[in-house]
């Protein structure tokens, strides 16, 4: 079992039984004991009390509070508003739940002055609250339990945290997760409580929400015209249902929709929703002073957008937009940025920006009517080219957040530095799990891992960026876990390690389909196989040879596991209850089987191409499977779209087949596929012999036979003992509508043929011959010819021959370690020998990430701010045999596949990492080159760049013997993780993702 798999066992077992709530404190109990607080008990339902000067907000979640309850257990509590006059909670009972907010119910306060609750842990404290049993809270009231918030969201999220333990998932709209029944609700006595967040403000960005969401949207809360100005749906009604979701995922921040959209005018309830609810607002990156531009300057403005030559225009423009504001609760965009998104103009410089951040400055000091600007939250978003003017030394007050962007790939471009941290305004991260743009784009599905998120968030931690985290998440839908999860470690970094950071995913999976432990890891399984395969490239990227169709059966092993957790998702499926369909549906279901569908049609599309250069008719058959694929991918979409009777209707309308350069193909169109004549038989005859590992096929000329094309040597195929397949195969397929049988002779004893015989005809147009070896029988290398006969009625009998060279390696007694097999060694980096600590840091494994098994990395996550020379800081060691480093000169080359990162304090500590075979000089590699400002690395962009392939080869040259050595690798920087090494003594064949692991003795 795979290390990732142990720690989702761990962490399901962490969390067996009935999962209501996520990396939380437990406080809900369903049966009695004496150590609880009956909600619900014998059909009846205890009070709620609130005091009438409560926060709006908290009133209107404590109605969401009271009908949760009834969710849950059938039973509605009594909701009331109370001050600590006794008449008004006279006829409540002797038993009462009290809600309230400290400093702003009086009900609590007069709760906590009677009777000296302790609320010091809380006071003061930025959305933190605590709840427990309190007894005789008030004069005729025997016992309360009393949930005091510290704030307004302090409260809120008490509320929130106890219906989520109920059983009442966050997602019970969004997604239709069904409430688990229970007749009896009680919480502990001790109850619940939490500190300030990690993290102060938690957004979402709904970006990029064409045309999924807006169509969704225009259907279901408009009348399908949308907002007089611009036609946007997205109304009050739309976001009373996202502020809810935000509260009940613990957020508390929001930049909303903008493309077509401007939130301060599609709807003049907007903004005071908002508000009453307890969301703060902001805008984003291009959108300064709370305006929704470029859509409100195309409406509203004058001139062009350009600061220097229409200063006064767009100054009385950003002032309206802040008296409109200037009354609720928002963190403000300050800077600008070009319109439409866009850098600025060249020769507007940094002298302008500043200019423009003073005069906004002033703004609001004459809005707010106020010396002290620096009460007012504002924030500039190092995003792009903007954080090239701060590395060309710009700056803004100190007060000022600094949201330091990724790449727009998940790759955070820069973090605080040690002297940043002083700044009074503090600093954040803007991160996308959606995007469009350079290389290409991706919003069709969840194509984003949690693990290479906690990467690099948990960076963000360790350096302090914790002011703002904003998660552009496109449509919202369906990234519900990875939103989720994004929004739990905000509000509570602690909680997640690497040692648990998967059980996240089985946790959630408990919750929201309320399955057993084992059934969990199923499902867990599950979402991180398609996860994973979906970020080794974003399925827009994907293409006929995205995967191998010859080298190390790549794109068969990967349809394999995909097809493995199909068909598990499939059994699950139906075997739930029908009220859990639909989110499973959602959640599971439709991202496993939308990604198999697309990933065998292009697997199938590209050996339908193979096929037909190899005079194969199969060729044929692969083209109708494409062409059924193709259509299939739509059905999957109807699916979607058809259930609930049309609730999530357009959600799934993204294109993502056929991309053809960075932005989304206007229609969805299929692979181009090809085809043999069926009734013409080959001019080489009726068998086609194709050895694994060749693109070429026999009898006949291919230019992929040898590099003449022509008048080819006889196939010939080799294997060692360390070869991890075990085997080699080669394909006898039919080359035309002739039937025919064939038999498989050698002539030696020690290989073994299976089948040795077998027949072709074009409705079984292939069969498949394993070639394995009786080790004990060879001694060094020998070879064996293997002859390939066929016989076809009407014509001669035709004859293919192949060389089978058995190369029987030897290992010494008592070497323990990795094995050179077919001409490499391949070693997953988690599967080190030793593992030695340097100054409390020690390379650590984040189980799940990357493209194969794992990631290691340095932790503590930030080093300690330590770095190292080679050969003085943590290393890992890994033990390999190699047999023939002569086919490279005595050389070998080893390359370390590591994830995609940036350098994170900046290009005077680029990220590196050293290498040292046995007690040889180490190398060192800094492998992510400065750049000019506000940009990236060559090597970042393109189709074959680090973000499209997921991943950094750094390439070394050792030299080597052959025999048994020590591999070291040494921390240079913190944060870099590997993933994968790879020694290459000369065998090593073009794949996506390199060879598989090598066999360990």
């Amino acid at each position: 079992m795979p290390a990732w798999a142990h720690a989702l066992v761990l962490g399901t077992l962490a969390f067996a039984g009935h999962v209501q709530a996520i990396g939380q404190d437990t406080c809900v109990a369903f049966k009695s004991s004496s150590a609880n607080f009956p909600l619900v008990s014998n059909h009846k339902a205890t009070p709620i009390l609130l005091s009438a000067d409560e926060w709006p907000g908290v009133q209107r979640t404590a109605f969401d509070f009271a009908s949760d309850i009834q969710q849950v257990t059938g039973v509605k509590p009594t909701l009331k508003n109370a001050t600590s006059a006794r008449s008004s909670y006279s006829s409540v009972g002797s038993t009462v739940v009290i809600v309230g907010t400290l400093g702003k119910s009086s009900l609590v306060d007069e709760v906590v002055n009677r009777t000296k609750l302790d609320v010091s842990s809380i006071e003061g404290k930025w959305e933190a609250f605590l709840a427990k049993e309190v007894a005789n809270p008030l004069p005729g009231i025997d016992s309360a339990y009393v949930i005091i918030g510290a704030d307004k969201r302090g409260t809120i999220f008490a509320l929130y945290d106890h219906s989520e333990q109920f059983g009442v998932s966050p997602w019970y709209w969004w997604a239709d997760v069904p409430t688990t029944q229970h007749t009896e609700l009680f919480v502990t006595s001790s109850g619940c409580s939490h500190g300030s967040p990690t993290v102060k403000y938690r957004a979402i960005f709904l970006n990029d929400e064409q045309p999924a969401l807006q169509n969704w949207a225009l259907e279901k809360f408009t009348n399908g015209t949308g907002a007089a100005l611009t036609g946007s749906p997205f109304n009050h009604f739309f976001y009373a249902k996202l502020f809810e979701l935000i509260l009940r995922l613990k957020g508390n921040h929001l930049w909303p929709a903008m493309w077509n959209s401007a939130f301060g005018i599609d709807d003049h309830q907007n903004q005071a929703m908002a508000d009453w609810f307890g969301i703060v607002m902001g805008t984003s990156h291009e959108e300064p002073m709370m305006r929704s531009t470029p859509i409100e300057w195309d409406l509203f403005g004058s001139g062009i957008w350009d600061y220097e030559s229409n200063q006064k225009n767009i100054y009385e423009y950003w002032v309206n937009g802040t008296e409109r504001s200037k009354t609720y609760e928002n963190v403000f965009t300050v800077g600008m940025r070009g319109a439409g998104d866009l850098p600025l103009s060249e020769d507007q410089n940094i002298v302008l920006l500043e200019k423009v951040v003073a005069d906004q400055r002033t703004l609001f000091a004459d809005v707010f009517n106020t010396t002290d600007v620096t009460t007012i939250p504002q924030v500039w978003t190092l995003y792009k080219e903007v954080q090239g003017y701060y590395q060309d030394g710009m700056r803004v007050p100190d007060d000022v957040v600094l949201l330091w962007s990724d790449d727009n790939w998940g790759n955070v471009r820069r973090y605080p530095t040690p002297s940043e941290r002083n700044r009074t305004g503090g600093a954040g991260v803007y991160y996308h799990v959606d995007f469009v743009g350079d290389p290409r784009d991706y919003k069709w599905i969840t194509s984003s891992q949690i693990e290479k998120t906690f990467d690099q968030l948990s960076t963000a931690v360790a350096r302090e960026a914790t002011q703002i985290w904003v998660l552009n998440v496109g449509d919202l839908k369906p990234y519900e876990m990875h939103t989720e999860f994004f929004l739990s470690y905000a509000w509570d970094a602690t909680r997640w390690t690497p040692s648990n950071v998967d059980s996240f995913v089985s946790s959630w999976v408990q919750r929201e389909f309320d399955l057993s432990a084992s059934d969990a890891t199923v499902v867990a399984s599950i979402v991180h196989n398609v996860t994973r395969h979906n970020a080794r490239r974003k399925p827009e990227m994907w293409n006929a040879t995205t995967y191998s169709l010859t080298n190390y059966r790549e794109a068969e092993n990967v349809l394999a596991t995909l097809q493995d957790a199909a068909a598990a998702s499939t059994r699950l499926y139906r075997s739930l209850p029908a009220k859990t369909r639909p989110a499973f549906f959602q959640l599971v279901h439709h991202p496993v089987q939308a990604s198999l569908t697309l990933a065998n049609m292009w697997i199938a599309a590209g050996t339908n191409n193979l096929r037909a250069s190899q005079a194969r008719i199969s060729a044929n058959d692969l083209k109708a499977q494409v062409e059924t694929l193709f259509e299939a991918d739509y059905a999957l979409e109807v699916d979607y779209h058809s259930l609930l009777d049309g609730k999530w209707d357009h959600m799934m309308d993204q294109t993502h087949v056929m991309y053809s350069y960075w932005q989304q193909p206007m229609a969805n169109t299929m692979p181009f596929v090809t085809q043999v004549q069926s009734k013409k038989q080959a001019l080489a005859g009726a068998m086609r012999i194709i050895p694994e590992g060749s693109a070429g096929a026999w009898p006949g000329d291919n230019v992929n036979n040898c590099a003449l094309g022509y008048a080819c040597p006889d196939p010939s195929l080799s294997l060692d003992p360390f070869v991890p397949a075990g085997n080699r195969f080669i394909d006898v397929a039919a080359g035309g509508p002739t039937p025919f049988t064939f038999t498989v002779t050698s002539n030696v004893s020690w290989l073994h043929v299976s089948p040795a015989k077998g027949s072709v005809s074009p409705s079984a147009p292939e069969q498949r011959v394993y070639l394995s070896v009786n080790w004990d029988a060879v001694t060094g290398a020998e070879v064996a010819q293997i002859t390939f006969n066929a016989v076809a009625k009407g014509q001669p009998t035709l004859s293919v021959n192949a060389t089978f060279t058995a190369n029987h390696t030897v290992v010494p007694a008592g070497f323990t370690g990795f094995v050179e097999g077919d001409g490499a060694v391949s070693i997953e980096a988690a599967h080190a020998a030793r593992n030695t600590s340097v100054e409390g840091l020690t390379w650590t494994e984040i189980p799940g990430l990357g493209r194969t098994l794992s990631g290691v990395t340095p932790w503590p996550r930030g080093g300690n701010e330590l770095n190292f020379t080679a050969g003085s800081g943590p290393s890992i060691e890994y033990d390999f045999y190699l047999f023939d480093t002569y086919k490279q000169g005595g050389n070998v080359t080893i390359t370390t596949l590591v994830s995609p990162s940036l350098n994170g304090l900046g290009d005077d500590r680029p990220l590196g990492l050293a290498l040292q075979v046995d007690d040889g000089t180490p190398q060192t590699s800094y492998f992510v080159p400065a750049a000019t400002p506000g940009s990236l690395p060559a090597a970042w962009a393109g189709m074959d760049g680090w973000v499209a392939k997921s991943i950094i080869e750094v390439p070394m040259v050792f030299p080597v013997q052959p025999g048994a050595h020590t591999l070291k690798l040494w921390m240079i920087e913190p944060t870099v993780v590997v993933q994968k090494i790879i020694i290459d003594t000369g065998g090593v064949k073009p794949s996506y993702l390199g060879p598989p692991e090598s066999v360990r003795v």
